[in-house]
């Protein structure tokens, strides 16, 4: 089923969904469905399944030599989307990015993720490589998320790289982009970012999925902005509880968000690392809350592999 189709079978009721983390390279499937399971009773509408591109690395031989290794930290997105289907018949959205792409190799891929019957993608640019300073663009990939955007909306109306090729069999995605309710990093200022979220849902993305924010007024003035441009498609608002007092730096850095003074006085104030817990999870809750009463159509929460303050505020939340 498309988000959109279960946001409006909701009837305006907040629904619960979260982002997977792909296990690290040469762990099993079974961390996931640990995971999984125990998030199962608060009836997830949908399932995140994060891409992590190849990277390259620098390994100095014993005779001296630099050589550049290729490596992929966390694979297997399309087929731990296939799993998740498989075992929990629960609707996944994989993440599509630009890079480490070609357009065919996106073609490819496309077509696996219909062949598995997943009717949602979340189209990104994603990461920038670690030794580069911007995103570099595959040979023949796409640079941005619209440009991807365009490929697959071009496959949804059976336009594919073979112009010989036959469709018998068309696909129809539905598809989601990223919003920054404290602008993207890479944007000059927040009028231009307003303005290529714009282009992406004229060019037909169906829903938005926000990054991480801890302070709601926040996310009401992104919405805000969002009504009066004409973007009309759900906003889904991106949760995190923070977990451990060093987030106070690691979020900020690298997500490039703000933490609110009062949270961040609350957890420097913690004296043990439940207390710290405690505090994150009590802030998270009482965001959850706010934006209950806002309208939002669902709480998507990263859980970045740390379950159990997930599993707590939704027990709060939706039991």
């Amino acid at each position: 089923m498309k988000i959109t189709d279960h946001i409006k079978n909701a009837k305006n009721l907040p629904l619960f969904s979260f982002e997977l983390l792909p296990p690290v390279k040469g762990d099993g499937i079974g961390s996931i469905f640990k995971l999984i399971d125990e998030l199962m009773p608060f009836n997830p509408a949908f399932i995140d399944v994060t891409y992590h591109r190849q990277d390259y690395t620098y390994v100095e031989s014993s005779d001296g030599k630099i050589e550049k290794r290729p490596y992929r930290k966390r694979p297997g997105t399309v087929g731990i989307s296939a799993a998740v289907i498989n075992r929990y018949g629960v609707d996944v959205v994989p993440h599509m990015v630009c890079g480490g792409f070609s357009k065919q190799v996106t073609e490819d891929a496309l077509i696996d993720l219909h062949f598995l019957g997943i009717h949602n993608i979340l189209a990104l640019q994603g990461d920038k490589l670690s030794h580069d300073k911007q995103f570099i663009a595959e040979k023949d990939g796409h640079q941005y998320a619209s440009d991807l955007l365009g490929q697959i909306n071009d496959m949804n109306n059976e336009k594919y790289i073979d112009p010989d090729l036959v469709v018998k069999d068309a696909t129809n995605f539905c598809v989601g982009v990223a919003g920054y309710p404290e602008k993207h990093y890479q944007a000059a200022n927040m009028e231009t970012d307003m303005f290529y979220l714009k282009k992406k849902i004229d060019m037909g993305a169906e829903f938005v999925i926000t990054q991480m924010f801890f302070d709601n007024q926040k996310y009401f003035s992104f919405v805000d902005k969002c009504r009066e441009m004409g973007i009309n498609v759900p906003i889904i608002p991106g949760l995190k509880p923070i977990t451990s007092r060093r987030q106070l730096q690691i979020l900020p850095s690298t997500f490039f968000i703000d933490i609110p003074v009062e949270l961040t006085q609350k957890i420097e104030e913690a004296r043990t690392g439940k207390e710290v817990r405690d505090a994150g999870r009590e802030w998270c809750t009482k965001q959850c809350q706010e934006l209950i009463e806002y309208g939002v159509p669902s709480l998507h929460f990263y859980t970045m592999g740390k379950i159990n303050p997930v599993k707590q505020i939704a027990a709060d939340i939706f039991s």
